[in-house]
């Protein structure tokens, strides 16, 4: 089966690399941060904060994955070397 290819241009490329960069580096020792002091609060079976943070990471780590699957998969378009008019990356009125 053939794994299917993004195509991005360097600036998509920089602002995927960006949101994945914030998702490593502060949204996920945040997370973490709030996982620890949900389970400060004793009970997990009943312990909203925790459910919900838990919920959170996953979410979280669910797009890093994803993040990372396309920085790997992705290939980047160098509009300059595009015959035409309309081309990938242009933006059209």
């Amino acid at each position: 089966m053939e794994q299917q290819r993004y195509f991005i241009t360097p600036d998509g490329r920089d602002s995927l690399k960006k949101e994945l960069a914030k998702l490593q580096q502060d949204d996920r020792p945040q997370i973490i941060q709030a996982i620890a002091e949900a389970r400060a609060y004793g009970d997990l079976s009943e312990n909203a904060e925790y459910h919900s943070a838990k919920e959170k990471q996953g979410m979280i780590e669910a797009k890093i994955s994803y993040l990372k699957g396309v920085l790997s998969l992705g290939e980047v378009i160098d509009v300059s070397q595009l015959d035409g008019a309309i081309k990938f990356g242009a933006r059209v009125s």
